[in-house]
């Protein structure tokens, strides 16, 4: 009998981002120097039980997709393997449906899956290698909250994204003399607010992991206005929590789903109206800052995923993900990386921002570069040595 031909599966789960099909590029080429075959699962995991729904991945058909958006694959963030809530609350598979998955691997003689997501898609690569399933994982998601790897693709694209949106606000602030609000996803962690804040000259940051009031954020307003800028460029993140608590939603929580994050924007600039009287408008990004082709970052990246989740396939080391630790590729167990990464208030970036006078809506009065413990803590669990250098 002839040897049955050796696969290797991949799927795109739950929200899209740029550089999706860079790592499927990567894989198949990467498979296809070491003689496997690809089989592509379509929408997510979905694809992987009844109906099972794939197709096979060749050079051919997946030459070009380097620099598309979206998947070719397609995906999903709801359906039967739903397996997040909340920011740390998980949802156990039916075992029906992993039994399912089972039977497809082995039927399709597949040695070993990628399964490509964000913290809630690998939850469920989780309880699949649980279960005995053969997989390893490769971070994807906007909002770059994964522990374990410094950067997720899909990130700086979102953030390029922001970025032009709050250089076409700047002029048409600056002509108007108004405050201009845009409200950026992330949701639980503020990186793509504090990135593109950063990059595209924000006046104030808000994010979920610094607590703000608006009395702060009028008085920076008012500030400016002293300094005769007579208009204010405010970056929010969807998830920041209300100076009261609590979060603004679009729908009401279920037990079965992620609450959607959204509003946070309109309550802030209707605040500013009512309590300075500053005209103020508000923009929110949403799914644009999915859409588009990647960065060229997010592609060499993206692509440098797929081949070493190959590599991790050959090695039989399931169970565990890509990393990205620059310079190198490494890889850490999946139950490790799912950990939510959030914004280190003390962080280099939050303390370059505070230099430049970016107000995060606090009281904050310390000098931005004083020595501060935590500031070295934050660097070593991401993985950076620290350095110590002369104080300021």
């Amino acid at each position: 009998m002839a040897e049955r031909t050796k696969r290797i599966g991949v799927l795109t789960a739950g929200g899209d981002c740029p550089g999706l099909n860079a790592v499927i590029r990567g894989v198949v080429k990467s498979a296809n120097t070491h003689g496997y075959e690809v089989v592509g699962f379509l929408k997510g995991y979905e694809g992987l039980v009844d109906p099972v729904s794939y197709v096979p991945l060749t050079a051919k058909n997946t030459a070009g997709i380097l620099q598309q958006g979206g998947t070719i694959l397609g995906s999903t963030n709801k359906g039967r393997f739903a397996a997040t809530v909340g920011v740390n609350d998980r949802l156990e598979l039916d075992p029906e449906l992993v039994a399912g998955v089972k039977t497809t691997m082995e039927q399709l003689n597949i040695c070993g899956l990628v399964c490509v997501g964000g913290d809630g898609s690998l939850a469920v690569s989780q309880q699949f290698h649980e279960q005995g399933i053969p997989v390893v994982g490769v971070p994807k998601t906007i909002d770059n909250d994964l522990s374990s790897t410094a950067f997720t693709f899909g990130f700086f694209s979102a953030v390029f994204c922001a970025t032009d949106a709050l250089d076409r606000l700047h002029t048409t602030a600056a002509s108007h003399e108004r405050v201009m609000v845009l409200e950026v996803m992330g949701r639980h962690a503020g990186w793509i607010a504090l990135y593109a804040g950063i990059a595209g000259g924000g006046d104030v940051i808000l994010i979920p992991e610094i607590s703000w009031s608006f009395e702060s954020v009028c008085q920076a307003v008012l500030a400016r206005e002293q300094q005769g800028k007579k208009f204010t460029l405010i970056v929010v993140a969807e998830g920041a929590e209300l100076p009261e608590g609590g979060l603004v939603t679009k729908d009401a929580h279920s037990l079965q789903k992620q609450v959607r994050l959204g509003g946070i924007g309109n309550v802030v600039a209707s605040e500013i109206e009512k309590r300075i009287g500053k005209e103020t408008r508000t923009v929110v990004l949403g799914h644009l800052q999915r859409g588009g082709s990647p960065t060229t970052f997010d592609r060499v990246v993206a692509t440098q995923f797929g081949a070493h989740a190959v590599r991790l396939i050959v090695e039989k080391k399931f169970g565990h993900m890509v990393c990205y630790q620059p310079p190198a590729m490494e890889s850490v167990p999946i139950i490790d990386a799912i950990q939510l990464s959030t914004v280190h208030p003390m962080c280099s970036a939050v303390l370059a921002a505070r230099a430049l006078g970016v107000s995060f809506g606090d009281n904050h009065t310390e000098p931005p570069f004083k020595y501060q413990p935590e500031a070295e803590a934050c660097a070593a669990e991401n993985g950076i040595a620290p350095q110590h250098a002369e104080t300021h």
